[in-house]
């Protein structure tokens, strides 16, 4: 943010060598930690085509000559979108080939791949992102170099005022429409009521704070409709409504979302963070067999519009640590506790960006890895 509150050619061309020697250096941390996982693991198909797109993705930017011009950098950020592109379906290759791997390596030491793998991933993705956007940016009819972007909405991929409580009632129209044609039109979903600090706004990347928040949505109002229905409870009676909580503070925006949809089976808590899943592992196997982005995919933005998209029935058991992943790579947290027999509550807090140089460093170790 701080980079492209003013934006110029040299900024610009400053910002695609960082991306040229960035990329390249971090896949090649993230290609050795795919050389030391046992032979057995590698040579799975789904691990192995993750493995293959890391080093055709590595051998092409470390190919790229240093940015002089405008024009080298258009040609750069064509290389970066079709790699993007490209690297779609890394997510769910990834979360098949560790379920098939369960038996064959320590689930501890499966997630904690999954979990640099993934983070790494998250930072390359808005390198690469934040630099496009401020292409973008810097191409527009209405741009002047120089000019100062902290007076718009966004500095490239982050939007600088993200109001809570608007995202929550946009993530919470897009479960509520996905869920109606899951379970049909006749179907009663839970009325999503929003209290607290209704103003709370902070500056963050919209994807990854929807992603989040639609999966928490979509946990708890799946789970309350069909508590719902296997009660038994009359057609026309609305099940309980889900309560999100804003609460603002000085550092951190937290946000609670409470159901009443049955809590989280005993069975199913162990793996509740984890990527490995134990005794679902087949099911949900099966479940991403089906839910495969295709490359022609949404080019911009991520992977995650795809996997938001699923429709309900089809879990894959990624959701939950996914978005732990997201939430603690900017600072915050994700925690769940559940009610068995009653709900859960999830509380996401998340850190006010931009103002905490101790978070910047974290942040700086946490991609060193």
């Amino acid at each position: 943010m701080v980079f492209g509150r003013s934006l110029t050619e040299a900024r610009l061309i400053s910002s695609a060598n960082y991306v040229r020697t960035e990329l390249p250096t971090r896949i090649a941390h993230r290609i050795r930690d795919m050389q030391r996982l046992p032979y057995v693991v590698v040579t799975n198909p789904h691990i192995n085509e993750v493995y293959d797109l890391y080093y055709n993705a590595f051998d092409t930017f470390r190919k790229i000559k240093e940015i002089k011009t405008l024009d080298d950098n258009d040609k750069l950020c064509q290389v970066v979108q079709s790699m993007l592109k490209a690297h779609l379906t890394v997510i769910p290759k990834l979360a098949m080939g560790i379920l098939e791997c369960t038996d064959l390596m320590d689930a501890t030491a499966l997630d904690k791949f999954m979990n640099t793998i993934l983070r790494a991933r998250i930072s390359r993705r808005v390198i690469a992102e934040q630099h496009l956007a401020l292409t973008d940016t810097f191409h527009a009819p209405w741009f002047s170099p120089g000019a100062k972007l902290s007076e718009s909405e966004f500095i490239g991929e982050v939007f600088l005022k993200c109001v809570a409580k608007d995202v929550v009632e946009r993530c919470g129209a897009t479960i509520h429409r996905i869920c109606q044609q899951a379970y049909g039109p006749s179907v009663v979903l839970p009325e999503i009521k929003i209290d607290g600090h209704l103003g709370a706004s902070f500056p963050y990347i919209l994807s990854h704070l929807e992603y989040i928040i639609g999966e928490l949505l979509r946990n708890s109002v799946q789970a309350t409709v069909e508590v719902h229905q296997r009660r038994g409870s009359p057609a026309h009676l609305p099940p309980p409504p889900i309560e999100v909580t804003i609460c603002e503070s000085p550092q951190h925006v937290i946000i609670r979302i409470s159901d009443q949809g049955g809590g989280i089976p005993h069975d199913i808590q162990p793996y509740l963070w984890s990527f490995s899943k134990g005794p679902a592992s087949g099911q949900l196997l099966a479940n991403l067999g089906q839910n495969r982005p295709t490359s022609s995919s949404s080019p911009h933005g991520s992977s995650l519009s795809t996997l938001s998209s699923r429709p309900p029935n089809l879990r894959l058991g990624m959701g939950l640590p996914l978005s732990r992943v997201y939430a603690e790579y900017w600072a915050g947290s994700l925690s769940l506790h559940s009610l068995e027999g009653y709900g859960v509550d999830a509380f996401l807090q998340i850190s006010k960006l931009g103002n905490k140089n101790e978070q910047l460093t974290t942040r700086a170790t946490m991609d060193a890895i």
